[in-house]
């Protein structure tokens, strides 16, 4: 099968340029992963303030929106074998943050159509654009609407990939034409509608020729009423069309026998190294430095998706074992407070760090021993990967990519390379880490576990092949 596919990847973010979240590491890794394969692939993505590298490549590039053309300018540079292109229009993208702004659904309703009218310009005929997440949503409404005559994207299949569903890109039903789109397009079988308001997901879940979800788990879940966020019924019409690919792991960034973050680089052949991370880990945060108690670490955002009310309720009981705990995150104010006060208690037994700390992400990652994430949904994650390539056994609820990727250590035939639980119940939480900590006084059985996890095969390699098995597949759709 011939893989010079031409592939746009349009994003709101994109590592190393912006990043809130998985969405950020998928666009800046998917890409590189494509190129090896022999695929023409480019990013395009907003350029916000804080964006500095570059060069102009166009100065005034002509929009059609808001019942005017409205200008913006498009500045370039390359990643290796990849292309990134920035749509420049200070009036939407300089701000304070990515999202959280009353005019979000506008900011990048402009964005997709800027795409569109970029690559028409740059007049190289697209395979393939994949959107990501409501932020793109109306790219393939535009494209199978406004486009739908322009012979430069007849052969132009679009793929949409759901991040997070729980985000929907809402706006008011009089923007749909504002947006430039035609006023049939806000109520029935074809329309935006969405709970009295229209919604940007909704258009890239109708209009995309496929849709993605980061791990085959979630394809399932979101298909449900308790994940679906009340999309799950469009989402069922479209099921044949859904799939589910699991993320990869960018190793070139996470790896511990390369990692310029860690105290000292170690392999599945010889982990002395890990036991050096943990020292220097535990001396970071002020911590006894005794490498034979467990630690326990999380890096995560602090809010109830996460877990962390399961945590704040089996807290006092982690502690009264043997295990030492480790936290970095940020998040809601009650659980910053009660985290800090714990720190502020237990000094001898509990690390805390508020905030991002790319460095010492990296150090907990090598240096614990367990790692929490307990998520009442989880559409992929990327953290229990890294666990299992640093060989920290993760502790997971059996949800989205977290079941896709943790499988349940059988002592019988010694497989499986971590623990999960299945009820969103502290208590179930507390049997797992009671049961991480029994295998973690077997040193053989440890042993076992952690090697289980270190020889899978995460990177991005495996899963850009499938990615270009529903470029093929929507490719060949479009062009018959």
């Amino acid at each position: 099968m011939s893989t010079n596919l031409r592939i746009v990847l349009a994003a709101s973010e994109a590592v190393p340029y912006a990043k809130t979240g998985g969405l950020a590491d998928v666009a800046g890794a998917l890409p590189k992963a494509l190129a090896k394969l022999g695929c023409d692939v480019s990013i395009i993505m907003p350029r916000y303030s804080n964006i500095k590298t570059g060069s102009l490549f166009i100065e005034n590039l002509s929009v059609p929106f808001a019942y005017k053309t409205k200008n913006c300018s498009i500045w370039y540079e390359k990643q290796g074998d990849v292309p990134i292109y920035f749509v420049d229009i200070p009036e939407y993208f300089w701000r304070d943050s990515l999202y959280g702004h009353r005019d979000d659904a506008e900011r990048f309703a402009y964005f997709s159509r800027a795409v569109l009218e970029f690559y028409r310009q740059l007049g190289q005929p697209i395979d393939v654009i994949h959107c990501n997440d409501w932020m793109t949503g109306l790219l393939p409404v535009y494209l199978r609407t406004n486009y739908t005559h322009d012979g430069f994207f007849a052969h132009t299949a679009t793929i949409l990939t759901i991040h997070n569903l729980a985000f929907h890109g809402m706006f008011g039903l009089d923007a749909v034409t504002y947006f430039g789109l035609g006023s049939y397009l806000m109520y029935g079988e074809k329309g935006l509608e969405f709970s009295n308001v229209a919604s940007s997901l909704k258009g890239g879940i109708l209009y995309s020729d496929a849709i993605t979800t980061v791990s085959k788990r979630y394809a399932e879940e979101i298909q449900t009423p308790e994940y679906g966020f009340k999309m799950d019924s469009l989402l069922r019409q479209r099921r044949y069309s859904l799939i589910g690919i699991l993320n990869g792991v960018d190793v070139e960034e996470w790896n511990p026998v390369i990692d310029k973050h860690i105290a000292a680089n170690y392999s599945a052949n010889d982990l002395s190294g890990k036991e050096i991370c943990k020292r220097e880990l535990l001396k970071r945060f002020g911590l006894p430095v005794d490498v034979k108690r467990p630690l326990i670490g999380v890096i995560s955002r602090m809010t109830d998706q996460k877990g962390f009310d399961l945590i704040m309720k089996i807290m006092n009981r982690i502690l009264e074992t043997n295990a030492s705990f480790v936290l970095l995150g940020s998040g809601s104010d009650s659980y910053e407070r009660y985290f800090q006060a714990l720190r502020d208690s237990r000094p001898d037994r509990v690390g805390v760090y508020f905030g991002f700390n790319n460095s010492l992400a990296h150090q907990i990652e090598a240096g614990c021993d367990i790692f929490l994430m307990p998520s009442s949904y989880e559409p992929c994650g990327l953290n229990q990967m890294y666990s299992l390539i640093y060989g920290t056994v993760p502790i997971v609820r059996a949800t989205g990519g977290l079941d896709d990727t943790v499988i349940n250590f059988d002592r019988v035939r010694m497989e499986g390379n971590g623990f999960k639980f299945y009820d969103y119940k502290a208590e179930q939480l507390l049997e797992r880490i009671y049961e991480a900590l029994i295998a973690y006084n077997e040193p053989e059985i440890w042993r076992r576990i952690i090697l289980n996890g270190m020889t899978e095969d995460f990177s991005w390699d495996v899963s850009a092949k499938k990615y270009l098995d529903v470029y093929h597949t929507v490719k060949h759709h479009v062009g018959n």
